[in-house]
């Protein structure tokens, strides 16, 4: 009777302490920056335009093997392009909530997948030739070249990808598959947002 007792307490302490290594239920808060190659879908002309993004997400240890991360993050996308001996850029940044189940496939690697909301905060054309400068609002060009270009402020798109931990620090490659369209013009395909993304973050325990 007392060897089943000592197995049964050994067994109840094993797993307590697998449990508290996965950290299931916990909390924790990861401030994140990093890179955006971004580009637009169905416009041969589009370039890649590579600029910043930095926020953070919370993340919830929902089982050992799952966690969930709802995040908020400051996201400068678009593209570049050249036409006519101009180089243009054209500036889209927006605020990304981005929602992600990540699975761990081993101690330290993870692969994600996700929705994510996003809300455009700026939106601007910079035209260079001949080493000047100009800036105007997407829309306001477009009007003044005399298209009927729709321009859509909301975005939904599906964030894919992997994250590697180094202790608390997480490296994370994901694309940002672009659902909606952000520009469109009648009888066009329209244009979607796609983006390769690159960010470093730091876990912070809640």
């Amino acid at each position: 009777m007392k060897k089943k007792i000592l197995s049964l307490v050994v067994l109840m302490s094993t797993s307590l302490c697998t449990f508290a290594q996965n950290g299931v239920g916990e909390w924790s808060f990861m401030p994140k920056v990093g890179f955006n190659f971004a580009t637009m879908t169905n416009d041969n002309d589009a370039g890649t335009r590579t600029a910043f993004t930095l926020g953070g997400e919370f993340g919830y240890v929902a089982t050992p093997k799952v966690t969930l991360s709802f995040g908020a993050m400051y996201s400068q996308q678009g593209c570049k392009g050249k036409a006519d001996g101009l180089n243009g850029t054209i500036k889209m940044d927006y605020i990304n909530l981005p929602a992600v189940a990540a699975y761990r496939v081993t101690d330290n690697l993870s692969v994600k997948a996700g929705l994510q909301l996003g809300f455009l905060v700026n939106d601007k054309v910079k035209v260079s030739a001949n080493g000047v400068n100009a800036e105007v609002g997407l829309e306001d060009s477009y009007k003044a070249a005399g298209m009927n270009v729709s321009l859509n402020k909301f975005d939904l798109s599906i964030p894919i990808g992997v994250s590697y931990d180094f202790d608390n620090i997480q490296l994370d490659l994901r694309y940002n598959a672009g659902i909606t369209k952000i520009l469109s013009a009648p009888g066009g395909e329209g244009t979607k947002n796609s983006v390769v993304q690159i960010t470093v973050g730091y876990k912070l325990g809640l």
